[in-house]
């Protein structure tokens, strides 16, 4: 099964300070922040799913840069599931290479970690699906969906365009009301979501 998610900023302490533009003041301490994330993932996700990751995972700050990275690591192993990467703009190129030297193997000789530097692209449920980081603006299309992260509390005013970031007011289009913090998306609630802000913008005009 596949799920969707953005922008975990795992270890970002500022988020949890106020101030900043995507707080999360929800929690005292960041290890709160990565704990509930981790737990609303496993809550759902289960081991021979995979998650598309896309971009920002972490803003680990430890020196030396090998530290952070290690810890970071650490962190997504966690996690259950294969994860797909995305690569975003608080994502470095060494920590995208230092995931891929320490892969684990998962059943079925499945490695855990996959890495895309721009993006990717599925087909489902008669939609072509567009997997960035940033979001695209293709224009008016009828099938064309890009799924992304990037913009936190914010959306794009497009309707082909759905934020599924864990801080997203897109998952308000969701029916059955809020997904828990830090969980990613599945299928069928990313075509409620589709489905959902299709028809608001049909009856705003």
């Amino acid at each position: 099964m596949n799920f969707f998610t953005s922008d975990t900023h795992f270890y970002h302490r500022d988020l949890i300070l106020g101030g900043y533009f995507s707080p999360r003041d929800q929690f005292l301490t960041v290890e709160m922040m990565n704990d509930t994330i981790v737990a609303n993932w496993n809550a759902r996700v289960k081991p021979t799913d995979t998650v598309y990751l896309l971009g920002d995972i972490a803003l680990a700050f430890d020196n030396p840069a090998k530290q952070a990275m290690a810890q970071t690591l650490d962190l997504l192993n966690q996690l259950n599931g294969q994860i797909v990467i995305i690569k975003g703009n608080h994502d470095s190129a060494a920590l995208l290479k230092f995931l891929r030297a320490n892969n684990q193997m998962l059943a079925a000789g499945r490695p855990k970690f996959l890495t895309h530097d721009v993006g990717t692209r599925l087909k489902f449920a008669h939609y072509e699906v567009f997997l960035t980081h940033y979001p695209m603006l293709f224009g008016i299309t009828k099938n064309k969906i890009n799924l992304h992260g990037h913009i936190h509390h914010a959306s794009v005013h497009h309707q082909e365009n759905l934020n599924v970031g864990i801080d997203s007011p897109d998952r308000d289009y969701l029916p059955t009301g809020r997904v828990p913090f830090g969980a990613p998306l599945s299928v069928a609630e990313v075509i409620d979501m589709i489905v959902g802000k299709r028809r608001d913008y049909q009856q705003r005009q």
